[in-house]
């Protein structure tokens, strides 16, 4: 699967903006695009976007939902988290194109919201309005625990490292649990 090393963490049914203007990321937008493939973004540990990078194990299938030329002639893209992954092994193209044996991780199972969160979702259902474009065309699910701890997750401003542990947790639960303190910090930051 080609890779694209990325300073964000991408969760599964969420999305993701990009501007493309590196040659071997065009060239693999445009192959995804002609096969209807997907391509894989993992959070950066050490190096950067652009040029060589290492990465975490853990990240997320991409699947592009939407593309754009821009004025400035950098290809915008709008991509959605499919499934999440384990990198297995990893080599590098000529062109500098990353690809990866990965290990598709199941998914995570629907689990109704527990009346305790029911407060975040009515939160987040103020905020994904608020946050328009972007998730205007994703299926909201505000009654299933996984996807409230996802989209929490994804937008709240906190360290890249914390998002990476919420996608590599496997209980929808343990996940509300440890991003509520983070909303909570957060909101009392704004009221003060």
């Amino acid at each position: 699967m080609p890779l694209f090393p990325l300073g964000t963490v991408l969760f599964p049914e969420g999305p993701l903006p990009l501007r493309v203007f590196e040659p071997r990321y065009l060239d693999m937008i445009s192959r995804c695009l002609k096969d209807e493939s997907q391509f894989g973004v993992l959070l950066i540990t050490e190096g950067s976007e652009v040029g060589s990078a290492d990465t975490y194990a853990v990240g997320t299938k991409a699947r592009i939902c939407d593309w754009y030329q821009g004025s400035d002639g950098i290809l915008g893209v709008t991509a959605i988290g499919t499934q999440r992954f384990r990198l297995e092994e990893v080599k590098q193209q000529s062109d500098g194109l990353y690809l990866g044996d990965i290990a598709t991780l199941d998914p995570e199972p629907s689990v109704p919201l527990p009346e305790t969160y029911w407060p975040m979702a009515d939160l987040l259902r103020a905020v994904v309005d608020d946050l328009g474009r972007l998730y205007s065309p994703l299926e909201k699910h505000y009654d299933d625990a996984t996807w409230v701890g996802n989209r929490f997750a994804e937008i709240l401003p906190v360290e890249m490292e914390q998002k990476q542990h919420c996608l590599e947790i496997n209980d929808p639960i343990e996940r509300l649990r440890i991003v509520q303190p983070l909303l909570r910090s957060i909101r009392q930051e704004t009221t003060q």
